[in-house]
């Protein structure tokens, strides 16, 4: 049986990067969270930049962290 996923995906700019891949992400609704990389783009040494679109991926349970899964 497959797992349910509940978590939101949303798009978002890049405002400012912080240290341990961690970044200041403005969502499409006017929200600013805190974000990070996804393992396989932290693997992959993905460079996000302020500036860059991105898709992020929130659970539930908190809206002000999120994971950046995909750079545009």
């Amino acid at each position: 049986m497959a797992k349910e996923n509940k978590n939101v995906q949303i798009l978002g700019e890049v405002k400012e990067s912080l240290p341990n891949t961690m970044f200041r992400v403005a969502l499409s609704d006017g929200r600013i969270i805190l974000a990070t990389l996804k393992g396989i783009m932290r693997r992959r040494y993905v460079r996000i930049f302020p500036g860059d679109k991105v898709k992020v991926e929130m659970t539930p349970y908190d809206k002000e962290r999120g994971r950046i899964v995909f750079k545009y």
